[in-house]
């Protein structure tokens, strides 16, 4: 909960990226919630109150869990709702002519996600779901260990580009608001 709420008011890709991989922590304990107290949050060197805060922050999510049907698999609406945010805006961006950067990075970019949409096993997924599915595959690959080709390697840094240039964007339009025409 804490990490999560520094991380959407600092870096909304991180966020969506920690949530998804919060997603998937209490899905490794069985979606129980005991289990992720005893195993996971007491781990952390917090105070009584703090593990009692975070522990009713987990028991929410895997309520919130169960209710969406997304135990075994998928992402909670609120992580799909900010996901959607981040879409609409790259869609605003690319429709504007006074993002020519932000463009141009997104053309160098879509080819991988041609390529990366074509291997997967959603095609209907929009472009910014598809660059932050790259960039948690990356993440779990290197937290197994695993060994990354030389051209993975190139086009996750390229997305990591676009994707952070649209996390600037979006904090940029929070801030002060962007004029996306003349």
């Amino acid at each position: 909960m804490f990490i999560a709420q520094e991380l959407r008011n600092s870096n909304i890709a991180e966020y969506i990226l920690y949530m998804w991989q919060v997603e998937d922590t209490i899905r490794a304990f069985g979606c129980s919630l005991s289990r992720i107290r005893r195993e996971y949050i007491e781990k952390f060197d917090y105070t009584d109150e703090q593990k009692e805060e975070e522990a009713d922050w987990f028991g929410n999510l895997l309520r919130m869990m169960n209710e969406e049907g997304c135990r075994e698999k998928g992402h909670l609406q609120i992580n799909k709702t900010t996901l959607q945010m981040l879409e609409d805006l790259h869609a605003q961006l690319l429709g504007s002519t006074k993002f020519p950067f932000y463009t141009s990075e997104y053309y160098k970019v879509l080819p991988y996600i041609v390529e990366l949409r074509n291997r997967g096993a959603n095609k209907e997924e929009n472009e910014i779901e598809t660059c932050f599915n790259s960039l948690y595959g990356m993440m779990m690959l290197r937290l197994q260990k695993k060994a990354i080709s030389p051209d993975t390697a190139h086009a996750v840094k390229e997305i990591t580009t676009l994707i952070g240039m649209l996390n600037d964007y979006y904090f940029k339009e929070k801030r002060e608001g962007l004029k996306f025409e003349d």
